[in-house]
């Protein structure tokens, strides 16, 4: 179909654009942009006083294919993920199976690439059944479709395995995704501090994450393996990665939404919402983890998207399922981060858009030219959304499974801003917001 998106602001943090402007699309590719003169359009979209951006790349969402359907579906959650404007998501290999054969993988990216609503990216598991113990075939995974490895939330607690793992990963270009979590300190339910103490919780210390990262830059200045730290939780851990930039190791970092807009107080009586993963830190580390992304030392914001039920909510504090939705909220978190940091809407997109794509670089292949960009003979993932606008978060405006999030009205009391009116993968019309 030949779409025109009419009379836009078109802003893309990648060619620092940002004007008004018209956006064709045809045959699944942007084909002009700005003044597009005489284009003979079958759909046009009006943008005036919207947003156009590139398509949201997540690089942290769990989709609950397969093994834990009641949970979330993938139909479910890619719908949410249109919603929410997200083009690309990356799904870590915890899954039940495991994401440890080809055949799985295949069978999840073919089982997207028919719903048409976001584009899929495995991480392969970095051990046979995130043992931790024997390495996968990870020339075959990649192959299948896996555009790097990762434990998920399983330490390797055997250093000569994750050496060995990050030298096979160096020799083959493969990057390897590790959430820097320490094997014996890292078994609480919430982060040390006197909000666990005075509840009464087991407590998680900020050398939990502290060891992990010295333990890895140790082993990448050993191997030259290319690490992706994810959603790190500590102002200390920030520390630790400025320091590792600055030396020039071959290392990226992202956070999640959640640690960058709560700390432990949110959990005032025991609130299940929010029990997770990594568990919520002091107000210094919040806003550590604020400014770490606001001037680089952070590359990525994402979603950290993991549906969970209500039974698996409706119970004591320390027995409750971490995990959060979140797909739906990224981009206005994005936002809210950006209007309390006084940062301009180019860099709120920019942690959503092209670092992200700066992050999975070549495992991308031909689409590492034009994902999370607005380009002319680029793919055709935008989403287009109103700045102005405000929502309140509710479960029946949520369209993923799992309705449960720190962020709900009904316990937060406010409403967030931007809100998703169109997303496009492919030239493809994935969602439209209804009218109102």
């Amino acid at each position: 179909m030949k779409i025109l998106i009419k009379n836009g602001r078109l802003v893309d943090p990648a060619s620092n654009l940002d004007r008004i402007g018209d956006v064709a699309i045809a045959n699944g590719r942007i084909v002009h942009l700005g003044d597009v003169g005489d284009f003979n359009a079958e759909r046009t979209v009006d943008a005036t006083g919207l947003v156009v951006a590139p398509g949201l790349v997540d690089l942290c969402a769990r989709l609950r294919e397969p093994g834990h359907e009641h949970e979330g579906l993938l139909e479910s959650e890619l719908a949410a993920a249109a919603a929410g404007g997200v083009t690309s998501l990356v799904c870590p290999p915890d899954t039940d199976p495991v994401l440890d054969e080809p055949g799985l993988v295949e069978m999840l990216k073919f089982r997207a690439r028919k719903l048409s609503r976001c584009r899929l990216f495995p991480l392969g598991a970095l051990t046979r059944q995130l043992s931790g113990a024997a390495l996968t075939e990870m020339a075959e995974l990649t192959e299948a479709g896996c555009i790097g490895f990762s434990q998920a939330e399983v330490p390797v607690k055997d250093t000569v395995v994750l050496s060995r793992a990050l030298q096979y990963a160096a020799t083959y270009g493969y990057t390897v995704w590790l959430r820097p979590q320490d094997a014996w300190l890292g078994g609480g339910v919430a982060a040390s501090g006197a909000v666990a103490t005075r509840l009464g919780l087991s407590g998680v210390p900020v050398s939990a994450e502290t060891i992990a990262l010295h333990t890895i830059f140790e082993l990448v200045r050993a191997t030259g393996a290319r690490v992706h730290l994810c959603r790190l939780s500590s102002a200390a851990g920030v520390e630790l990665v400025r320091a590792a930039k600055k030396e020039g190791l071959p290392i990226t970092a992202d956070v999640s939404i959640n640690s960058l807009h709560l700390s432990d107080v949110d959990i005032g009586y025991f609130d299940s919402a929010m029990r997770l993963t990594p568990p919520l830190r002091q107000g210094r580390d919040r806003d550590a983890l604020r400014a770490g992304l606001a001037d680089g030392t952070l590359d990525a914001l994402v979603s950290d998207h993991m549906p969970v039920t209500t039974d698996e909510k409706a119970v004591p504090f320390a027995e409750a399922t971490p995990g959060a939705t979140g797909l739906e909220l990224l981009l206005s978190l994005a936002m809210r981060w950006a209007r309390d940091s006084g940062l301009p809407l180019q860099r709120a997109l920019a942690v959503v858009t092209a670092e992200p794509v700066r992050v999975l670089g070549s495992a991308l292949g031909s689409l590492s030219a034009s994902a999370g960009r607005l380009v002319e003979g680029g793919v055709a993932d935008v989403c287009v959304f109103d700045a102005g606008a405000s929502w309140a978060v509710t479960p029946e405006r949520l369209a993923s499974q799992g309705k449960h999030t720190p962020f709900a009205f009904a316990s937060s009391g406010f409403e967030l801003p931007a809100r998703v009116r169109c997303t496009l993968v492919a030239g493809h019309i994935a969602y439209e917001a209804p009218a109102e």
